[in-house]
């Protein structure tokens, strides 16, 4: 129990001290409490009380240590994704560039080789967007008895062939060869377009170069220029190999061709009058068929030739005239390029300071919970 002060004396202004003091004098002389003095008053009741509440406090420390640690493990996480503050050296600036770069490779070739959706779309060029350009390739038209006509007389110039229009063959096989340069260089610019895709994903989905525009964009020029290069080096080796299928024709192919078969008629006629239209329909069909061949050894190793000269380069070198450049770079300019976004640089001041009162207050509860 306890005594208060009563209004007579809150009236006369009788202070806290002398109340506390007449309390215990009550209690001491108290025939019916003083056997319990030592369990009265306002100063045991706030003992009591304040050894409830240490209890009260003390069962729930584990509790609210568990919650200030799983804050402190979110905002580390937090600020680890956002990126540590730079150092001011060059050193720690072109190794932080480097580190960039390495991250935005690795999410780069996690799209090339499937890990991350993407590189599918370079096979589904080879797949379907080359055999489709192949096919409506105008082959009826160039090898067209009309056309097949005019090729082999315009071959045989003055003088006549004497037993095959050899001349004739190669301008129609040459001509028709021709007509895959186009398919062939079409492929070489779509698979480009998705690199160039697969860049500007990479660079957005690469966490660490968020905090710095200008080192994007640099990268991103970088890489699209290594592409560039890439690209111009692909496309000079599938047109060689076009070239190539029309400088030297495959021999043993015509040599194993079956003969025509004799078709009669007047010995004494010419032999183009004897066999005009069947003759040139038997070139045409045979040049076709040759084409054919060549056809489905393009279709082959015209894809090998761009992932060669193109996706495997990218994969091997795509930023390797840029670490060369960046290598050379003095302190400013090295800085200019990790210029950091403000909004997240106030961001991250701002969860640094969160982190800093949640770690003191850490460590006060555990300074305290020991005691």
């Amino acid at each position: 129990g306890i005594v208060n002060r009563s209004q007579a004396d809150i009236n006369k202004n009788v202070d806290m001290i002398s109340a506390r003091r007449k309390e215990c004098e009550y209690f001491s002389t108290s025939p019916e409490y003083g056997h319990l003095a030592s369990k009265m008053g306002s100063e045991y009741l706030a003992k009591l009380l304040s050894k409830h509440l240490e209890s009260a406090i003390r069962a729930r420390i584990p509790s609210i240590l568990s919650l200030i640690n799983k804050t402190i493990d979110e905002l580390e996480a937090e600020l680890d994704r956002l990126g540590r503050p730079i150092g001011v050296d060059s050193g720690a600036q072109l190794y932080t560039i480097l580190e960039m770069c390495r991250a935005f490779d690795r999410v780069f070739k996690e799209h090339l080789d499937g890990g991350r959706p993407g590189g599918d779309r370079i096979y589904g060029v080879f797949d379907n967007q080359l055999p489709s350009a192949l096919r409506k390739l105008p082959f009826d038209r160039h090898l067209s008895l009309q056309n097949v006509r005019k090729v082999v007389s315009e071959a045989d110039g003055y003088q006549p062939h004497l037993i095959a229009p050899e001349q004739g063959y190669r301008r129609l096989i040459e001509g028709s060869l021709g007509f895959f340069k186009g398919p062939a260089e079409a492929s070489v610019d779509a698979v480009h377009f998705v690199l160039k895709e697969l860049v500007r994903k990479s660079i957005s989905e690469t966490q660490e170069l968020k905090r710095f525009p200008t080192l994007q964009a640099d990268i991103a020029s970088a890489a699209n220029e290594a592409l560039e290069r890439f690209r111009d080096d692909s496309r000079k080796t599938i047109l060689r190999l076009v070239e190539m299928e029309a400088s030297y024709l495959t021999v043993d192919f015509f040599r194993k061709l079956p003969l025509e078969p004799d078709k009669g008629g007047n010995p004494t006629a010419p032999a183009m009058d004897r066999y005009a239209d069947a003759h040139l329909r038997r070139i045409g069909s045979n040049v076709s068929s040759y084409v054919g061949m060549v056809c489905e050894t393009l279709k082959n190793s015209v894809p090998k030739a761009i992932v060669y000269c193109q996706v495997r380069e990218a994969k091997r070198s795509l930023l390797d005239y840029f670490y060369a450049q960046v290598g050379k770079r003095e302190k400013k300019q090295l800085g200019a390029m990790l210029d950091e976004d403000p909004a997240l640089m106030e961001k991250r001041e701002a969860i640094s300071r969160r982190l800093e009162l949640y770690k003191s207050a850490r460590d006060e509860i555990d300074s305290v919970s020991w005691r």
